[in-house]
């Protein structure tokens, strides 16, 4: 910490700016927020985690308002927050029985230090998926919507239309963590490997840790997209506008002659 480390920040976040401002990337100013975000919240972390880590209560009010916090920023990305609200469901269903499990089995030591940065990282990994499902969905049903409408006059029910048309681009959501899994260690040597070695532990202490969180944002991340494609398939999870799930057409009753 000090003029280096800050003057370090500044540079990287100008890097950014004029790179998507020379492409034409249209994020600059996100750039620029999420940056100041950043900091504000992580001094704010580091000022409450010692008190938060004390109490198990405190830890589970932490742990709620990540999950809240996840579900208001998804929804933002995804729609607005509005009609967006219903992706709390995914990021809930994705990262809250995983983190149960992973307790739960001893897999972990059950410790306010240890629990809550797991429950981060999956909730954080649900989050992702869940923007990403949400968005390539509904792009998928907004541009493609003469298909959803051709299914309908086929005979197919609107949850199942919609699932022709964004079930399978929606998979593509699993790439990230298909590939940071796939490519772990030799590529990347994640936060949670790092973490444990930093905290003294030994190498295999680390890679253990680093895989159970891994194969769990799988699992998170599985579960958070298969919930969002339903999501939005139902018609619950949609943009403002005309909705793009509706009813099939009806079709002209001919009555026989004479």
């Amino acid at each position: 910490m000090g003029p280096a480390f800050a003057a370090v920040l500044v540079v990287l976040v100008l890097i950014g700016v004029a790179t998507v401002w020379a492409g034409r990337l249209g994020h600059a100013r996100g750039i620029v927020t999420a940056a100041l975000r950043a900091v504000v919240q992580l001094c704010a972390v580091a000022l409450l985690i010692t008190a938060v880590l004390r109490s198990w209560w405190a830890s589970a009010g932490f742990v709620t308002l990540m999950v809240l916090v996840a579900a208001v920023t998804s929804a933002r990305r995804v729609s607005s927050l509005r009609l967006g609200w219903p992706v709390l469901a995914p990021i809930a269903a994705g990262a809250l029985p995983a983190c149960a499990l992973v307790v739960a089995s001893g897999a972990v030591p059950l410790t306010e230090v240890v629990v809550v940065p797991i429950a981060g990282i999956l909730i954080g990994g649900a989050m992702t998926a869940t923007s990403l499902a949400g968005r390539r969905a509904l792009d998928e049903l907004r541009d493609r919507h003469g298909e959803y409408e051709a299914a309908l006059a086929l005979g197919l029910v609107p949850r199942d239309a919609a699932l022709e048309i964004c079930r399978p681009g929606v998979g593509q959501a699993l790439v990230p963590a298909l590939d940071q899994t796939r490519t772990v260690g030799l590529v990347t040597l994640p936060g949670a490997f790092v973490g444990v070695l930093l905290g003294g532990g030994t190498p295999v202490q680390a890679g253990a840790t680093q895989l159970l969180v891994l194969v769990a944002l799988l699992a998170v991340e599985a579960i958070a997209v298969a919930v969002t494609v339903e999501l939005v398939a139902s018609g619950l999870l949609r943009r403002p506008g005309p909705a793009p799930i509706s009813r099939p057409p009806r079709l002209p009753v001919t009555r026989p002659a004479g």
